[in-house]
């Protein structure tokens, strides 16, 4: 009697969505204009004469989150910050555009470039930000930079879109097709990056290219030193499909 014929089965791969931090990720010292430039906002808005630099942490936070810190500390209403919410962010894009360098390239993390053109290149990867910069300065410091035609207009999560960090993993997924948590992973550089991702039940990738060290870093799926680790990092994720 013949043996019964066996079928080929044929694997597929789902993609991955790839979410990237900007600054101590793919940049590295490239928030001084930006910084800058929130605080010109500030001061012509809400007519602050001083702001507090130094006493608010701004790694790994959105724009508008540093700026209810900063308005908090100068005496300034929780009603006033939300109504004046939009003019903040829209005068701190019209002043990053001016401040911003027309070239950005120094400031680009090492291997990040090289990192960026081999994972552009692979069918089962996609590419986007997320980050808690306005999504006009993000745009604008990546063009700078030479790399923002790595991640697609319409796509990834901003500061703009919501104060609150942990949300924008979720944005960025829906403006996908809605990507399944288990093929996503953020790639950032702070322990905010990791509180995100975990937050949206998304893999995470931390690196120390930024102002934290290794040991800062707990519970990221992966911890590495460079940006050239990270396709090598991505098979180290346990689950990932």
């Amino acid at each position: 009697m013949d043996a019964p014929r066996r079928r080929d089965v044929v694997y597929f791969r789902l993609p991955m969505l790839l979410l990237f931090d900007i600054d101590g990720t793919l940049m590295i010292k490239a928030s001084r204009e930006h910084a800058e430039s929130l605080y010109v906002a500030l001061r012509k808005i809400h007519g602050l004469a001083e702001i507090p630099v130094g006493k608010v942490e701004a790694a790994g936070r959105t724009d508008d989150a540093i700026a209810r810190s900063i308005l908090t500390l100068a005496g300034v209403s929780a009603e006033r910050i939300d109504a004046r919410a939009r003019d903040v962010q829209m005068l701190t894009c019209e002043e990053y555009a001016r401040r911003c360098p027309d070239d950005l390239s120094e400031r680009v993390a090492p291997g990040v470039p090289e990192v960026l053109e081999k994972l552009a290149a692979r069918d089962d990867v996609e590419l986007a930000l997320v980050t808690g910069n306005y999504e006009c300065v993000a745009r604008r410091k990546l063009d700078a930079a030479g790399i923002g035609t790595f991640f697609a207009r319409g796509t990834g999560g901003y500061g703009s879109d919501s104060e609150d960090r942990s949300d924008l993993p979720a944005i960025a997924r829906a403006r996908h097709g809605d990507y399944d948590a288990a093929n996503t992973v953020v790639i950032g550089d702070t322990p905010r990056d990791i509180a995100c991702a975990r937050a949206d039940g998304v893999h995470v990738i931390a690196i120390s290219t930024g102002p934290f060290r290794a040991t800062d870093l707990h519970g990221a799926d992966v911890v590495i030193d460079m940006a050239r680790e990270i396709p090598v990092a991505l098979t180290r994720i346990p689950g990932l499909s």
